[in-house]
């Protein structure tokens, strides 16, 4: 009864985690598969404005930085490993925000990885030009769950090093 016990309770604590990623990867597609279905490359939903759809493919790594095509599918992909080993070994945390950041950052890289292996590249289009023309490279949904995880992941490890320092006082 034990077992039983300890494997449903190890089951319950991945269980969110696991529900964020599944969410997070069924918004990423879903968003990219409306994207290019609707718009041509480089065609934008407004044609000006501040905040636009704009239909781009990316088939660098972050911000679009140019490297050869094995780079962009081994250095996610070690990414994706890398976080997945690590939480399999000190996760799942105590903390349901900290399982949701590290779940946000899974799932995000997860799903610009099923592009770059589909499609050998990732679609992006939230498109944000801002002052003075300034233009930020456009980004898609699991672009901002990663920077979301890694921001809150951040904020955590930072305020619990704080918590910590402020004990030992």
């Amino acid at each position: 009864m034990q077992k039983a016990n300890s494997l449903r309770d190890s089951w319950l604590s991945y269980r969110v985690p696991f529900v964020v990623i599944l969410l997070v990867l069924m918004a990423d597609q879903v968003t990219k598969l409306l994207v290019r279905e609707n718009l041509a490359v480089g065609e934008s939903i407004p044609q000006e404005g501040a905040i636009r759809l704009t239909h781009v493919t990316n088939s660098g790594i972050i911000f679009g930085i140019d490297v050869p095509t094995v780079v962009s599918l081994i250095v996610p992909l070690l990414v994706v490993i890398g976080a997945l080993s690590l939480y399999s070994r000190y996760g799942p945390f105590d903390s349901l925000p900290m399982n949701v950041a590290v779940a946000l950052f899974i799932g995000g890289s997860l799903g610009n990885l099923i592009d770059r292996l589909v499609s050998g590249y990732v679609t992006d289009f939230v498109d944000l030009r801002l002052w003075s023309g300034y233009h930020w490279p456009a980004f898609n949904f699991a672009d901002a769950a990663i920077l979301a995880g890694t921001l809150l992941f951040i904020t955590l490890v930072l305020r619990l090093q704080l918590k910590r320092a402020t004990k030992h006082d």
